[in-house]
């Protein structure tokens, strides 16, 4: 049964909630304000959080910033906002997906059921090989650790499951559009450049000269690939 922490101040969308989960066989805790759901959400293991951006007492960017800060569950961010610029910061710190309200609940739950398909999916590949190694780089990928040069190097969960993606297949070019299908999902098409910040801020951790990389290559006209002469 997956457990579904909603972090939200509204009864009446934290009602509709529940039935539709629920009925769904989903385990459902709860929280009104920010500071008590991060607490549940630090404390527990969850499947999902479905989280609120304006919340009394701690708002939801800054609850994603200190989630993710510690733990890889996949987060939906819900908001009445509908600039662009609220969703690219919701992706930015690290949610999964990001819906506005008003929103249709048969939307919300196939993007819940669409987090939660991609995140077993990412957890079945990662299980099906438990190392990468590639000239002093070292990806732990059952205990997401990764080790440059006898050093831990500390990754966010997307620059994690990046890294992992394309060390796992070297040499494969990947447009900016696939990798962010791949790691982000389909519903964020025209969103390249969170792609290109993700990776520029994974090469700024395991590259010595950022202006010729050793381990992330750009294929200019293309996207981004792995170095296929230095993997193990």
């Amino acid at each position: 049964m997956k457990d579904i922490l909603i972090i939200e101040d509204d009864p009446e969308i934290i009602r509709i909630l529940e039935l539709h989960l629920e009925d769904l066989s989903y385990k459902i805790s709860k929280a009104v304000d920010g500071a008590q759901g991060l607490k549940m959400a630090l404390a527990n293991d969850y499947d999902l959080v479905i989280l609120d951006l304006t919340l009394p007492t701690l708002d939801g960017v800054e609850i994603c910033k200190k989630l993710r800060a510690e733990k890889n569950t996949p987060i939906i961010m819900l908001t009445a906002k509908s600039e662009e610029i609220d969703r690219v910061l919701g992706l930015e710190i690290g949610a999964d997906d990001y819906i506005t309200k008003p929103f249709s609940i048969r939307e919300l739950l196939a993007r819940i059921k669409a987090v939660l398909r991609r995140t077993a999916q990412n957890e079945q590949q990662e299980n099906n090989s438990s190392a990468i190694t590639a000239e002093g780089l070292f990806i732990d990928i059952d205990k997401r650790k990764v080790v440059l040069a006898d050093k831990k190097i500390d990754l966010s969960p997307k620059e994690f499951e990046l890294l992992v993606l394309m060390a796992s297949n070297p040499g494969r070019n990947y447009t900016r559009t696939e990798l962010l299908n791949m790691i982000w999902g389909y519903n964020f098409e025209g969103y390249e450049h969170t792609v290109n910040s993700h990776i520029n801020r994974l090469r700024a951790k395991i590259e010595s000269d950022m202006t010729n990389p050793n381990y992330i290559l750009t294929t200019w006209g293309v996207g981004y690939k792995f170095n296929e002469d230095i993997a193990v």
